[in-house]
């Protein structure tokens, strides 16, 4: 059985997809897991501004009243780590499509006091 937190993660990601989608963003994969750990949204941006399309690893974070960091803070290095190891992981396993497409990770935060998500593109650099 999932958790509250657990089924408020897959709402929030839901929600994430949907308006990245609103975006222009098209999904290849969610919640891609190995053992280095997890993506929650893997998606195309055909049209970042001066680059061609970019492969996006998107982490979303769900963030309650009286949180103590936004989203974009709570994600410390041990879990970019994570994160850029999950992406190398997706990159070597998966066809050659995407092994020379440029790459960026993004985070997309949901807050109990903001209606919109904020979205932080290039939030760190591998």
């Amino acid at each position: 059985m999932t958790s509250l937190r657990g089924q408020l993660g897959k709402s929030g990601e839901r929600d994430a997809e949907s308006y990245l989608i609103k975006h222009k963003l098209r999904l290849i994969e969610r919640n891609y897991s190995c053992r280095s750990g997890e993506i929650d949204l893997i998606m195309v941006d055909p049209n970042p501004e001066d680059a061609e399309e970019v492969l996006t690893f998107i982490e979303v974070r769900l963030r309650g009243a009286g949180a103590r960091t936004d989203g974009l803070e709570s994600i410390d290095r041990g879990k970019q780590n994570r994160l850029i190891r999950a992406a190398r992981h997706f990159l070597m396993s998966t066809s050659p499509q995407w092994d020379r497409h440029p790459c960026r990770f993004d985070v997309i935060s949901w807050s109990s006091e903001n209606d919109r998500p904020i979205w932080v593109t290039n939030a760190f650099e591998p």
